[in-house]
């Protein structure tokens, strides 16, 4: 094998994000769903564009060329985005218009572009402008070789005036509200929809359209010719200084200044007229491949507002239970009136989420905040939710009661670095001792481990471990791994892990734990190895892995010989997946699979049959190059046989789904597996099956107890009898 076989990471990362927008065309998807996953895909290329395409055009203007681009010129990657990323867009806005838009405005909620507007709500957002946001807006005149600092990811209004031609720009208030609430007895004139009660209507104009349409009165004494709207995207792929250890948190904020005006390096509008865009291009210094024109609706990734029930029942509507997906309420895994602790030291334990609760993980760091018997805890920390994170709290509640509190906190989690940042100087004024991660590596290993004193003096220690972060908001709507357990073994590994990132302890082997960017990616191969040399006819070998990503060379390669050698490979891979199944001799017994849904696939899982003595294993880490080289990842076995058996089911569930999978073929083409028919089997939701199982393990549980309830009843009773034959 001269040349490893291998799709263009980016375009393979695109063909993701269709499938996002797949997910959201399909007609068995609500329709505020399907808002839901336009924005999400909206959202995903902000960051690709941020991020990846900021790489390549790097990579072009340093004449660089790489074996990550899969032999493609950074020059015509770029044309080979443009083409997809516009078509998808259009398909989008096809769907948005055609089928979205109206659904919704049958159902109550009116998206109103201007030509919408009725006259009375057209005298109203005039007046809305001239009192609430007027005030705000700054015209800045557009020069041809300079754009102004006006920050990224921020709408813009570019104005053609009458006279010099001259061209303004003006940011759209970031401090208003996007979506503004026409008052309904503007429309009460107007006849009700059809099935539609009076009054059960919600119309809404957005901000940037107000802004469009009466900035004229910016620009006394000239005339408005045209406008149009638009949003920049900025380079973000730049880091931090390393060496800046002297002051770290400066050198983050410096970072994330320099974020808000680094180099444009894309534009999106919506709008017709060529001579603003000609010039808009000019000033940012974009050619024709970073321009992309959309539909109006331009800033589909914040709309984050319009996909919550509770933002339309704050103004008065409520919105039909139609328009959502059914709710499916997490499951309990832990019986909220006895002790964490005994519940983990009775076994190992598995948790799901978000079919079970994020609440034990809450529970575990809470009850050892507020433990008497608690002496320490030592937790990562890569993403957490906003500032009322119940986990940051209660760690800071922790520390001044006088426990020592250990926290690795990645400022370099991107576009978490502000937040982080805040999360560190709470956390140190309350007594914690914090490290800020790893020089040039990102600590993205989930762990926490609790040391407590038990009743005879004892020490204990107990271990969570996790493929999702300590975020009870992404905890929601994340398909994430959980491991909690008083396994010595795993948590003398985890402590020494723990040495190793504070700066206490030489880099070493850990018994069972592997650890990116050291042993984690030798630990894959030779599991990968093991399973080719154990492989024969008869009975050949078998990898199965759920992972959000894989592209890592190394670890390609030994897919591809294990699949020579006979070795059954199952991957499910939601996202970037640069292997190339199906090819003869090379990859023939691989299968690439990627399940989507209502949540969003994000825990890893890996098994291998090992001439049937199985392992299972949970990791942090994706198989990229990134994780395996440039991150600080755990890689832990599940050693309870019975969750171990349970972890496999779940695997190979994900490989029954026939509504919400996809199947990748030799030319790197990915097939709707809901389109395809079911061949007469009935249709299986992965997602639905595995939130029933969580529901049917509580009830299994309650069942159980209750029946110890009911025996421990008649015991007694017996007992009673006895004593008193006469009674």
């Amino acid at each position: 094998m001269n040349k490893l076989p291998m799709l263009n990471r980016e375009l393979s990362w695109l063909d993701y994000n269709a499938r996002v927008l797949a997910e959201g065309l399909k007609p068995s998807t609500p329709l505020l769903e399907k808002l839901n996953f336009m924005r999400i895909f909206a959202s995903n290329l902000d960051e690709f564009f941020m991020v990846r395409v900021a790489a390549v055009k790097s990579a072009l203007l340093n004449r660089q060329t790489s074996e990550e681009w899969a032999g493609m010129h950074p020059r015509d990657l770029l044309d080979a985005i443009h083409q997809k990323v516009q078509q998808q867009y259009d398909t989008l806005y096809a769907h948005l218009h055609e089928i979205v838009l109206p659904g919704l405005a049958a159902n109550g909620i009116h998206l109103l572009s201007q030509d919408a507007w009725s006259s009375r709500e057209w005298r109203y957002l005039e007046r809305f402008f001239a009192e609430k946001v007027y005030p705000l807006l700054t015209p800045l005149r557009l020069e041809p070789d300079y754009f102004p600092s006006t920050g990224s990811l921020q709408v813009h209004v570019a104005f053609r005036l009458e006279g010099e031609q001259s061209i303004a720009i003006v940011q759209v208030p970031k401090n208003i509200d996007r979506f503004i609430i026409l008052p309904q007895d503007l429309t009460i004139a107007a006849e009700p929809e059809a099935g539609q009660p009076q009054g059960n209507v919600l119309r809404i104009a957005l901000l940037e359209d107000v802004v469009l349409a009466f900035g004229s009165k910016l620009f006394s004494g000239l005339k408005v010719q045209h406008g149009l709207i638009f949003k920049v995207n900025r380079d973000a792929d730049f880091s931090v200084d390393e060496d800046r250890d002297d002051d770290f948190l400066a050198a983050m904020e410096e970072v994330l200044t320099g974020r808000q005006n680094s180099t444009p390096v894309r534009m999106v509008y919506t709008g017709s007229d060529q001579i603003l865009v000609d010039a808009l291009m000019r000033s940012l210094a974009l050619g024709p491949l970073d321009v992309y024109h959309v539909d109006w609706l331009l800033d589909l990734g914040r709309t984050t507002a319009l996909c919550d029930p509770e933002f339309y029942r704050g103004h008065g509507l409520v919105p039909a239970p139609s328009l959502f997906f059914s709710q499916w309420k997490p499951v309990r895994s832990f019986d909220e009136k006895g002790s964490i602790f005994d519940w983990i030291d009775e076994h190992d334990r598995f948790v799901n989420l978000p079919y079970e609760s994020f609440d034990v993980v809450q529970r575990f760091i809470e009850e050892s905040a507020n433990d008497p018997s608690v002496l320490g805890i030592k937790i990562t920390l890569y993403r957490t939710s906003g500032m009322g994170s119940p986990i940051v709290h209660a760690l800071a509640k922790a520390a001044r009661s006088g426990k020592q509190v250990v926290v690795v906190l990645e400022l370099k989690a991107r576009f978490d670095e502000e937040k982080n940042i805040s999360w560190a100087t709470e956390l140190e004024q309350a007594g914690a001792i914090v490290t800020y991660g790893v020089a040039r590596l990102k600590v993205h290993a989930k762990a926490a481990l609790v040391i407590r004193r038990r009743q005879d003096g004892s020490i204990a220690r107990y271990l969570h471990l996790s493929t999702g972060n300590y975020n009870e908001k992404t905890a929601r709507s994340y398909v994430d791994f959980c491991l909690f357990t008083a396994n010595e073994s795993l948590c003398t590994d985890v402590a020494l892990f723990f040495n190793i990132l504070t700066g206490y302890s030489s880099i070493q082997s850990l018994s069972f734990i592997a650890v990116a960017p050291f042993d984690l990616k030798q630990r894959i191969i030779a599991l990968i190895d093991r399973e080719a040399s154990q492989s024969t006819l008869e009975s050949p070998g078998l990898i199965i892995a759920k992972l959000n990503a894989l592209s890592d060379p190394d670890i390609i390669k030994a897919l591809y010989n294990a699949s020579a050698k006979g070795v059954q490979i199952m991957l499910n891979v939601r996202g970037v997946c640069t292997l190339i199944p199906g090819l003869p001799g090379i990859s023939e017994h691989i299968e690439v699979r990627s399940v989507l849904g209502r949540y969003l696939e994000h825990g890893r899982m890996l098994y291998f049959r090992n001439a049937g003595s199985e392992e299972l294993y949970l990791s942090s880490a994706d198989w990229l190059s990134r994780n395996m080289e440039k991150r600080i990842e755990l890689l832990f076995p599940v050693l309870d046989a019975e969750l171990r058996a349970r972890c496999k089911d779940i695997l190979m569930a994900y490989f029954k789904d026939n509504t919400h999978s996809y199947r990748q073929d030799q030319l790197g083409e990915w097939e709707d597996l809901s389109q395809t028919g079911t061949g007469g089997e009935a249709r299986l939701c992965v997602q639905e099956r595995l939130y029933k199982l969580a529901k049917k393990a509580l009830h299994s549980r309650e069942e159980k107890e209750e029946i110890l309830q009911v025996r421990r009843s008649k015991s007694a009773t017996g007992a009673l009898a006895s004593k008193n034959p006469g009674d």
